[in-house]
């Protein structure tokens, strides 16, 4: 005899963090999704070179958190989701980040004010999987740092008009320099083609790389 699977859908917690305030001054806000085993304060802390008035920054957290250094137990991750029964997982993320979005945002994107996602490692597939599914999302700029992007068919027409940006480490130990080579050639047949910058540096978000891309997209 097989085992059924069943499914129930429940209230849960889930927690983000900011950095800045909804103001008069407010010209960007920043939707940033941390990578595999961070916890999004601490993510958080990377953006903290280009926090200021005119910037909101928004740190959603993975639902799945655990222990990053068994046995000890003292050092906590999170995780967007794994393989397994992945529609549900995806399904829920992308209700949490909208459901962040209308809290952050109760009367939507003020004018004149850009909307900018930004996912890295692992945060890049949940980044693109949002946009993509939520075709009323006033995205101005797609920004996939360090990551890939899952192969799947984006609504037609969705990306026009939206700046997607691949920011690429040139020594990234995690995806070194030709399976990066061979995935851009996989985006451009797939007919995917982001403005593509490398980084110096590996599997992280420099400072100096950082402050670029928030300078040229405020200009």
């Amino acid at each position: 005899m097989q085992p059924t699977q069943h499914t129930c859908t429940v209230p849960r917690t889930a927690r983000y963090y900011t950095l800045g305030a909804l103001g008069p001054a407010t010209r960007e806000v920043w939707f940033v999704l941390h990578g595999y085993g961070q916890l999004a304060r601490y993510f958080l802390q990377r953006f903290e070179p280009i926090a200021d008035e005119s910037r909101l920054i928004v740190a959603p957290e993975g639902a799945s958190r655990f222990y990053l250094d068994v046995p000890s137990y003292t050092r906590v991750g999170a995780s967007w989701m794994t393989r397994d029964d992945r529609e549900h997982d995806i399904a829920d993320q992308q209700q949490y980040l909208n459901a962040v979005y209308s809290q952050v945002l109760p009367q939507g994107l003020p004018t004149g004010v850009r909307l900018v996602v930004l996912g890295f490692s692992q945060g890049t597939a949940t980044a693109w999987r949002w946009v993509c599914a939520a075709p009323a999302l006033p995205v101005s700029a797609l920004v996939l740092w360090a990551g890939s992007i899952p192969l799947e068919a984006a609504p037609e027409g969705r990306l026009a008009g939206v700046d997607l940006q691949l920011y690429l480490g040139d020594a990234d130990d995690i995806i070194p320099r030709p399976k990066a080579e061979a995935y851009l050639a996989q985006l451009a047949a797939a007919g995917i083609r982001p403005a593509v910058t490398w980084y110096a540096g590996g599997h992280t978000v420099p400072e100096s790389a950082l402050v670029a891309l928030a300078n040229g997209l405020a200009h």
